[in-house]
């Protein structure tokens, strides 16, 4: 197995990484059909697990009333499922109290693709792994990675497991315990993933490719870039031509256009707690949209089209951008 040294470049890394390409495990991969008339639409929502408190029940009822009105076909977690320290195991009740007893919508009885934020590796992360987690609620699914061909062909979006390109968590955890299981050594984790992704990309066919994670890649918010996505992941999804990178971590909603390249950066953390007055200086042809409140994000496909809205805790349509293969369009 090749090791990742703290000098090897992507690029190198990349390049033999190809000869292992033969023997590469394959990310897990799930389909989900499009409407009869060809379209799929989602919901977004991240950082949300309190048991219903800071507004996440008010967040939870505005998701089911948007999502009845846009017929959503699944929800998309960006991770944080529950805080402040995860799940302790599979009898944890904050299971129930988070989730089952939260997303009571009619409209959100629906799948959920679930990602592990840095609190969820704070707790027992099988635990959220667990099909035993699934047969108490169906609509339950998280894997810290795995591809979801959505329509099928027309959006192929990508989960990617963050936490563990984040260095702070192994070399400063202050008074966190994080559950390392299954991720050590932590470089070859890296490696094989960044591998996986990037054959996933090379080998995708769908009009659309979406990436999700935890860990923001460009944000102006408290925890600002990360800076291992930007330098180990960013390039992968430039390569490939990913159109969005949805993640959540920032307790805000937020949409950056970037200037450097076609992908879209779209935040949606917040699911409950938000950080009001939280913003750093950003270049303003980029920031689209930035609010420090509670609220989640929309998005509605096609096989020429995306459609992306925000909503605020009233269920306010805050912001807009819709875009095809041939123009783009902010309003």
């Amino acid at each position: 197995m090749l090791v990742l040294s703290q000098e090897t470049t992507l690029p190198t890394l990349l390049l033999l990484g190809l000869l292992s390409f033969c023997c590469l495990a394959e990310l897990p991969r799930f389909e989900h059909a499009a409407k009869p008339d060809g379209s799929l639409g989602f919901l977004v929502v991240g950082d949300w697990g309190r048991k219903g408190l800071y507004n996440q029940s008010h967040v939870a009822l505005q998701m089911g009333i948007i999502g009845e009105k846009l017929d959503v076909d699944f929800v998309i977690s960006t991770g944080d499922n529950f805080y402040d320290d995860g799940l302790t195991g599979v009898t944890d009740p904050a299971f129930h109290q988070s989730f089952s007893d939260i997303y009571i919508a009619p409209s959100l009885q629906k799948q959920w693709y679930t990602v592990l934020g840095n609190h969820d590796y704070r707790g027992n992360v099988e635990a959220q792994l667990s099909p035993t987690l699934t047969n108490m609620d169906s609509r339950w699914l998280c894997l810290r990675s795995f591809i979801l061909n959505a329509g099928p062909e027309m959006a192929e979006i990508f989960f990617v497991d963050t936490t563990p390109f984040v260095t702070k968590y192994f070399t400063n955890p202050e008074e966190h315990v994080y559950d390392w299981k299954g991720i050590l050594p932590r470089k070859n984790y890296i490696q094989n993933l960044l591998l996986e992704v990037e054959w996933g990309l090379r080998e995708s066919a769908a009009k659309w490719k979406i990436v999700v994670g935890h860990h923001t890649i460009k944000s102006a918010g408290n925890h600002g870039n990360t800076d291992e996505l930007n330098m180990l992941l960013l390039p992968i999804l430039e390569a490939y031509d990913v159109d969005f990178y949805i993640n959540g971590h920032d307790h805000c909603l937020e949409h950056i256009s970037s200037t450097e390249s076609r992908i879209q950066f779209l935040t949606s953390g917040g699911g409950s707690k938000a950080w009001k007055n939280n913003i750093k200086p950003w270049n303003p042809r980029e920031m689209k949209f930035y609010y420090d409140g509670q609220g989640f994000m929309s998005v509605e496909i096609t096989q020429t089209d995306v459609g992306v809205k925000f909503y605020d805790v009233f269920g306010n349509e805050l912001h807009k951008w819709t875009t095809s293969k041939l123009f783009s369009t902010s309003m």
